[in-house]
């Protein structure tokens, strides 16, 4: 039985309801019995709950005060009503007199006419709403802030227990749109190469019900005001640029602590836990309201503060764990499903149980995507409204061939997609059979292959892949997964390994490429309007030279007297390099006279990268020992099209004439001059791709792992002379793009592609 009289306060009220649940009974009872107790509790003369449908309609499933007759009668379609209102803000609405309000819609069935003040608040899990709990009284009014913040601390107690069956059986709410069950394909971008099937794993798990409520309150306030204090001197620190590495805007950091010290967003944690909650369902009912209300924003000014302030909340949540990791057990098939993912994060997971990986957001050159192709980990991304269409456990196929994701995929695709892994790894064996072959062209040209790293798990690939060594080794990303800034000698160690694992095949260290995008953790961040064309990569370390000359110095000790390959990223004029390479003349003379080993043959190369070079080669190829082709960047600048954007990269392609024409001319100007030359970005680790370099006269290239094996079997196929005849004639094409072309060319040749 319920019970009769009212007790304020939402703690009392929560254990009322588990109290009154506890002795079990059909589910329409239990619905009845909790509307009867929220009553009760908020001086209510109706309470009722509306659950959403796979429909989309919004059915009245329990009512206190209305005509019962109108239980699961009354519906409303999307976006109908005060509560189809409700459901498309996804945040409370108030009101004093309802029926005056535009979206009223009187239903005879319900008896609702005598009651005009009117308080509804979302039933929110993940930022997505399930259904709606309204209260009303007959008397005009306008409910209190508190009563509006007590009646959403119950919504979202409500909303756990109901999607966890604890409420209601899940039996009993078949067809009830608790989470999303219907198959569905989302559209979106492929970001590493492959196909999983698997479980989803949720990167931001949400408050299991059973740890909602806390035991002791004073015990929970004090925990979240010590999170709270942890996190606001965290960002602090950080302002006062103690792991600062360039003295720039705080713009970004300030919009952190703007929100770190929100009296808001304090006021409502505290609020929740004043009232009941833990500490980390206190965080989750705050971030699932932003997600309800800034989510459908289409100002991107309002979705960059919701990043901001998912961001804050994750951190608030690590400091409440007492724990920097957010990773946990796995199941041995797990997809990963996340808004957005840094490279520490990614790493923190057993990448042996991770079978594929799929983002809302993101882009293909972001640093989740770069670390998902090291590991060999399918992803896609730009999968729009991802999160909030996937619950944990669902089953979820990762087809990262041709940028897509089934959520609930139906028996047919699932078989599908198994026999298409299965295809892909008898391929994978197929090429393991050619690791130790030489990759020489069928008219006896040797094309060295290799691998791109920038991690201690890249090492292990390269002995599996056949790889002849590293032609990219991007020492950034130590920087990008560690917590404050690598100091010199855990640089050295790293690089010494490095060196260790390559035995007798060369390296090539590409020196810091951070700024742009890659704004480290401990990094005061500075706001630029084009960030891929501003202060980064080699522009960064000639600003900052003490840092540049610590890695310069790191790299040296490691060598002990081995062969040393450096080389500088996005140089864009020859007085760049020119000063660059002065630095490691300069760290070179200063191992010489502390008589430190010295490396026993030192290579300093360039990236070309910017277009600028291009007509400057004749006197930039005289100061470098080698250059490297960095297609990725040096397409976009090209073509003035930022690569991290969807709307303008995916227009221009690799194999277009002014692409093939620019690296032509850098392949010649090489040949005269004797400058080793090589491919090392994304165009060299795709068949069709690398089949025109070669055909363009490129003899190394350096590719992910993945790449190794397809590109060694093009290699094996390829005649290069009757490559270089069939492309050359493609190069005054006035197409966008010669794909199709190069394609036909390729068939002709039985190339294996």
């Amino acid at each position: 039985m319920a019970p009769q009289v009212a007790i304020r306060g939402q703690r009392s009220l929560l254990r009322q309801i588990r109290e009154a649940l506890a002795g079990g009974g059909p589910a329409q009872q239990r619905l009845d019995m909790v509307v009867r107790i929220i009553a009760l509790s908020m001086v209510a003369e109706v309470c009722s709950i509306y659950l959403r449908r796979a429909s989309g309609e919004m059915e009245l499933f329990a009512t206190e005060g209305l005509d019962v007759k109108a239980v699961h009668v009354t519906r409303m379609k999307p976006g109908e009503g005060l509560v189809g209102e409700i459901m498309r803000l996804g945040r409370p609405l108030n009101l004093a007199d309802a029926p005056e309000h535009p979206a009223f819609s009187y239903r005879p069935e319900t008896g609702e006419d005598p009651y005009h003040a009117f308080l509804g608040v979302p039933l929110l899990r993940g930022g997505r709403a399930i259904g709606v709990l309204v209260v009303q009284n007959r008397t005009e009014r306008t409910y209190s802030e508190d009563e509006v913040e007590d009646l959403q601390i119950i919504a979202m107690v409500l909303a756990e227990m109901v999607a966890s069956g604890e409420l209601v059986s899940i039996g009993d709410l078949e067809g009830v749109e608790l989470a999303p069950r219907r198959p569905e394909r989302i559209k979106g971008s492929k970001f590493a190469d492959g196909l999983a099937y698997g479980v989803a794993v949720l990167h931001e798990p949400p408050v299991a019900s059973s740890q909602l409520l806390s035991e002791d309150v004073v015990a929970e306030q004090q925990r979240l005001v010590s999170a709270l204090t942890a996190l606001k001197d965290q960002i602090d620190q950080m302002l006062e640029g103690q792991h600062g590495l360039v003295d720039a805007s705080y713009e970004v950091l300030e919009t952190y602590r703007m929100f770190a010290h929100d009296r808001g967003w304090n006021r409502s944690l505290e609020d929740a836990v004043k009232n009941g909650l833990t500490a980390e369902a206190a965080v989750e009912r705050v971030r699932s309201e932003h997600r309800a209300r800034l989510g459908q924003a289409r100002d991107p000014y309002l979705r960059e503060r919701l990043h901001d302030l998912e961001d804050l909340n994750d951190r608030l949540l690590r400091h409440l764990s007492g724990d920097g990791s957010m990773a946990r057990d796995l199941p041995d098939n797990a997809i990963l499903i996340a808004r957005n993912l840094g490279p520490a994060d990614l790493l923190e997971y057993d990448r042996h149980k991770l079978r594929g990986l799929l983002l809302e957001e993101g882009s293909s050159a972001s640093h989740a995507a770069i670390v998902a192709r090291a590991l060999d980990i399918p992803c896609v991304g730009r999968l729009a409204g991802l999160r909030d269409k996937v619950s944990e456990g669902d089953p979820v196929i990762v087809d990262a061939e041709t940028g897509e994701a089934y959520l609930r995929p139906r028996p047919d695709v699932t078989s599908a997609i198994k026999a298409r892994i299965e295809v892909r790894r008898q391929r994978k064996a197929e090429f393991a059979k050619l690791r130790d072959t030489p990759a020489f062209t069928r008219d006896g040209v040797k094309i060295t292959l290799l691998m791109n790293a920038g991690l201690d798990v890249d090492l292990e690939s390269l002995a599996d892949t056949g790889a002849e060594g590293i032609g990219l080794f991007r020492t950034e990303f130590q920087f990008m997964v560690s917590e404050e800034m690598p100091r010199a000698g855990a640089q050295t160690a790293l690089y010494a390994r490095v060196m260790d694992a390559a035995g007798d095949r060369p390296v090539t260290f590409r020196t810091l490429d951070l700024g742009g995008d890659k704004v480290l953790p401990y990094m005061e961040a500075e706001r630029e309007e084009n960030p891929a064309l501003g202060w980064r990569a080699v522009r960064m370390g000639l600003d900052r030279p003490a840092l540049l000359r610590i890695q310069i110095r790191a790299l040296i000790n490691a060598a002990r007297g081995r062969p040393l390959r450096i080389m500088f990223p996005l140089v864009a004029s020859c007085d760049e390099f020119r000063t660059a390479r002065s630095l490691v003349d300069t760290e070179i003379a200063w191992a010489q006279r502390r008589g430190k080993p010295t490396p026993s043959r030192l290579d300093v190369g360039a990236m070309i990268e910017a277009p600028s070079l291009i007509w400057h080669l004749d006197a930039l190829l005289p100061m470098t020992d080698f250059v490297s082709v960095g297609t990725n960047d040096l397409m976009q600048y090209i073509f003035a099209a930022d690569r991290g954007n969807p709307r303008v990269a995916d227009r221009y392609d690799f194999l277009s004439p002014p692409m093939l024409r620019a690296m032509e001319a850098i392949q010649r100007a090489c040949a005269e001059t004797g400058t080793p030359v090589s491919v090392c970005g994304e165009m060299a680790g795709r068949p069709l791709e690398a089949f025109t370099l070669v055909a363009l006269g490129f003899e190394r290239l350096s590719m992910p792992p993945t790449g190794v094996g397809p590109v060694k079997q093009m290699v094996l196929s390829c005649d290069r002379e009757a490559a270089r005849r069939g492309v050359s004639a493609l190069l005054k094409s006035s197409a966008g793009s010669v794909r199709n072309e190069i394609e036909t060319l390729a068939r002709k040749l039985y190339l294996a592609v």
